[in-house]
C-alpha cells in the first residue's frame, strides 16, 4: 500500500522529469544513485512513522489498517525498483530511466 502512495506523493512536488532528477540528485552529478533514490522515496514513510520505531503499524498506515511495514523492507522494495529502472545497469538512473516506470 505504501509503495503505491510514495511515488505519487513525491511526484506531486515536482512537474517535470528534469526537476524530479534535480531534487533526487543530492550530489549534483546529473544522475541518481540508489541511496539518493531511497532517501527521496523514504520521506513519506518517515513522516508516517509517528513513534519513530522504524515500523508502520496498521494505525500509522492510510486508512488505519493493513499489515505492519518495516522501514528496512521498504528500502529493499525501493532497491528492487531501482534495479529494474536502471536499464543500462550502470548503477545510476538518468532522466530517461527515472521517467520510465519500473518493469
Amino acid at each position: 500500500m505504501l509503495t503505491a502512495l510514495l511515488p505519487s506523493m513525491a511526484a506531486a512536488q515536482v512537474r517535470t522529469t528534469s526537476e524530479y532528477l534535480a531534487r533526487m540528485d543530492s550530489n549534483g552529478d546529473g544522475k541518481v544513485q540508489l541511496v539518493e533514490y531511497q532517501n527521496w522515496l523514504i520521506y513519506a514513510f518517515d513522516q508516517m512513522d509517528a513513534n519513530k520505531d522504524g515500523r508502520l503499524s496498521a494505525a500509522e498506515l492510510p486508512g488505519g489498517k493493513g499489515r505492519e511495514l518495516r522501514r528496512d523492507e521498504q528500502m529493499q522494495i525501493f532497491a528492487e525498483r531501482f534495479k529494474r529502472q536502471d536499464r543500462n545497469r550502470n548503477g545510476s538512473l538518468d532522466a530517461r530511466e527515472l521517467a520510465a516506470p519500473p518493469q
